[in-house]
């Protein structure tokens, strides 16, 4: 290769070098700052083309999407000092780029620091004001939207932040807790099974007692009832026998004496002793004299 080959290509490299450090390239999703030995110079560079001093001013691009930050579960007390273990996340966007880049000195990640620190301070003074019913109900979206308006605030002065929004995704009960809890819960069960058991019995017990007694009354009228029809039946009997034995004498003195045999001499080994002058001799007497 000839001399003027060499020069042309070392010629060639110096204007590549020249270019590379006089131009440079903001993304469209991105904004720039550009940076003289190290103190800013102009802010809020627009995507596209842009020239800067070589070997002496330098150029910064920051993403200004809407980004998404992931905070680790972090523990929190509530009002009556019970532990909560939260785990949250909050969207961001870079909206002063140079104020970002005094707060942060440019990095992404010390951002995020910064940004969850916030987060954290604001969650436990909010669940420390709060009773664990408040904090897991519905009025989690108010509390998260109050911390969300307050960090807002205060990370658009300090860091050219915006906060879009701060979501809880779990709200758990430390290990050591929920053992406590579930213990309460199921004594709290088991004391209402028994109220209602309880209850139960009682009613049973109700429904038994007015069983009883009407069955006592029901029975009472029927045997009241019967003892009426009982009563009316030999009445009823006493007048036919007596129409019927009035009208032959004779017929009802056997009938009379016959019943008597009958209910005297029920057993052969009966043994009946009687005076032979007694009246119920005269009547037994009466019919075999009769013969």
């Amino acid at each position: 290769m000839n001399t003027k080959g060499i020069l042309a290509i070392i010629a060639g490299v110096v204007v590549l070098y020249l270019v590379s450090a006089t131009v440079y390239i903001v993304p469209e999703t991105h904004r720039g700052v550009v940076l003289r030995f190290g103190e800013l110079v102009k802010t809020g560079v627009e995507p596209g083309l842009h020239f800067k001093l070589p070997w002496v001013e330098t150029a910064e691009e920051f993403d200004t999407r809407i980004l998404t930050l992931n905070i680790e579960t972090q523990r929190y007390l509530t009002v009556e000092k019970k532990p909560l273990d939260v785990d949250s996340y909050v969207t961001w966007q870079i909206t002063d780029v140079a104020d970002f880049y005094r707060a942060t000195g440019g990095s992404e990640v010390r951002a995020e620091g910064l940004l969850a620190s916030r987060i954290e301070n604001g969650l436990r003074d909010e669940f420390g004001v709060r009773n664990m019913t408040e904090v897991v109900s519905g009025a989690r979206d108010e509390l998260m939207e109050k911390i969300q308006q307050s960090v807002d605030e205060l990370t658009r002065k300090e860091f050219g932040i915006r906060v879009q929004d701060i979501r809880v995704k779990g709200i758990e009960l430390p290990n050591e807790v929920s053992e406590t809890v579930y213990q309460r819960m199921r004594t709290e069960r088991q004391a209402e099974a028994q109220e209602y058991r309880s209850r139960g019995r009682e009613k049973a017990e109700g429904v038994r007692a007015a069983a009883d007694r009407k069955v006592t009354v029901l029975l009472a009228e029927a045997n009241r009832e019967a003892q009426e029809l009982r009563g009316e039946g030999d009445s009823e009997a006493a007048t036919i026998y007596a129409k019927a034995f009035g009208q032959n004498k004779e017929f009802y003195e056997l009938y009379r004496t016959l019943e008597a045999y009958r209910s005297t001499f029920s057993s052969p080994q009966d043994v009946f002793l009687m005076d032979s002058q007694s009246d119920f001799m005269n009547m037994l007497d009466g019919p075999m004299k009769a013969q």
